[in-house]
């Protein structure tokens, strides 16, 4: 038989012959193994976040010990972003080009979460700023190597939600809700650096619950194509099955989803990196104050990352697209306009539902528009794209421009892209299976 190559030569043959009965046996479909995978993937993502996000939480307690200007802070905030595209390009493609993701989320794991950690010994920007890097590099494999093997033993009409639930909802319970708590109580308590160092020990155990409890996916291998023909998966056809990366990224839904995903990312980025600063430094909120109103962001993640793609599946990706952006745009302009910490969570918790819209134009768009064996690939290229423009130049340049007009500017520049994101989305072409037909 022959199968698809992830490069941009065509199909490779991939001979079945008894020696390819290596004893691998493919991950099942649904049932109790769907459920225990999208809990391991859910607190791994989750807990990516927490690491991401915690140097936002904690910037107004080392700012000033380490000297840093908002420039500064930006550029330690876009840092992990650049990290995250290049290694999620790579990623991505090499997944897909040698057919085996758990060896690689396994090692990305233990990688990130030591390099977060030594991030509570830095002594100077220099210093964290290379950690940063190296600790993004880790996290940015992450996902285009958990999202496949979420979509491979997802039921069809739970994909979009289960989906959901691994990029956004997890980002929001473990980033949104108990980074901002956690993070802000331990540097109160016992300073910032410990903080940072406390952050090995969850990050171990989830690398010994991936090791343990989910199975590695091998889309290439024999005994998973004929898993396909016995659960009776729709075949492809064969123009999709014969697209090359070059083929996918001139479809309509991938080159609008990189559009999106710099835009995107825009507004993620510089919202999570200055709306602390800003709620600190400008509106003078105390560390509860700050922690309590920003936890709206990770209530917001955990609802909507996993509403939004629910959603989806019954009334389309585009519309869902189109919706839930036009509130993303109001969130940014809420940090700005409210004072009261209590509203502003709660107004917080309505609008920011660009996490889960996050999941359709970064993951489950692109995974029902190109063929699987280019899946993972098109999932890095969209996110890489996005980490460089949106989330390492934009926050950078966001910082540059507060130090000279003030933190307000950055909450105007997150607004501005949400809106963006909105036009572009009335490009896209429904891709939802309840929309168009599909099992």
């Amino acid at each position: 038989m022959t199968i698809d190559s992830p490069d941009l030569g065509g199909p490779r043959a991939y001979v079945a012959t008894s020696s390819s009965d290596d004893g691998y046996r493919p991950p099942p479909r649904g049932g109790a193994y769907e459920n225990i995978v999208l809990a391991v993937l859910f607190a791994t993502f989750g807990f990516v976040f927490f690491d991401r996000l915690a140097l936002n939480f904690l910037s107004p307690f080392f700012k000033d010990e380490l000297g840093l200007s908002n420039s500064d802070i930006g550029l330690l905030g876009g840092i992990p972003a650049l990290a995250w595209a290049l290694s999620g390009l790579t990623m991505g493609y090499l997944s897909d080009r040698v057919d085996r993701r758990k060896p690689f989320l396994v090692a990305a794991i233990v990688l990130f979460t030591a390099f977060s950690a030594l991030s509570g010994l830095v002594g100077g920007l220099g210093s964290l700023l290379l950690l940063r890097a190296v600790m993004g590099g880790a996290e940015g494999a992450v996902l285009p190597l958990a999202q496949p093997m979420m979509i491979y033993s997802s039921s069809p009409k739970r994909r979009g939600l289960n989906m959901g639930l691994v990029q956004g909802s997890s980002a929001g319970l473990l980033g949104g809700v108990l980074g901002p708590i956690v993070t802000v109580a331990l540097a109160e308590a016992y300073g910032w650096r410990v903080a940072f160092l406390a952050t090995v020990v969850p990050g171990l155990l989830l690398a010994g619950l991936v090791l343990l409890l989910v199975k590695d996916l091998r889309l290439q291998h024999p005994a998973t194509i004929a898993q396909d023909r016995a659960d009776q998966v729709p075949v492809e056809s064969p123009e999709r099955a014969a697209m090359t990366l070059r083929d996918a990224v001139r479809t309509r839904n991938v080159a609008l989803c990189l559009a999106i995903s710099v835009f995107y990312l825009t507004w993620f980025t510089t919202t999570q990196t200055f709306a602390p600063l800003y709620l600190s430094e400008v509106k003078g909120f105390t560390g509860g104050q700050l922690s309590s109103a920003l936890a709206g962001i990770g209530v917001a993640w955990v609802v909507w990352g996993a509403l939004v793609p629910g959603i989806s599946d019954r009334i389309g990706r585009r519309p869902a697209m189109i919706g839930f952006s036009v509130l993303a745009v109001v969130a940014p302009l809420a940090v700005v306009s409210i004072d009261s910490p209590g509203l502003l969570f709660l107004t917080l918790a309505v609008t920011y539902t660009g996490l889960g819209c996050f999941t359709l134009m970064m993951a489950t768009i692109p995974a029902e528009t190109v063929p699987r064996h280019l899946v993972a690939t098109c999932l890095g290229l969209i996110m890489g794209v996005g980490e460089i423009m949106g989330g390492f130049i934009a926050p950078w340049l966001a910082g540059v421009l507060s130090d000279s007009f003030g933190l307000q500017v950055s909450m105007f520049i997150s607004s501005g892209a949400a809106v963006v994101v909105v036009v572009l989305s009335f490009g896209l072409r429904e891709t939802a299976p309840s929309r168009v037909g599909v099992a």
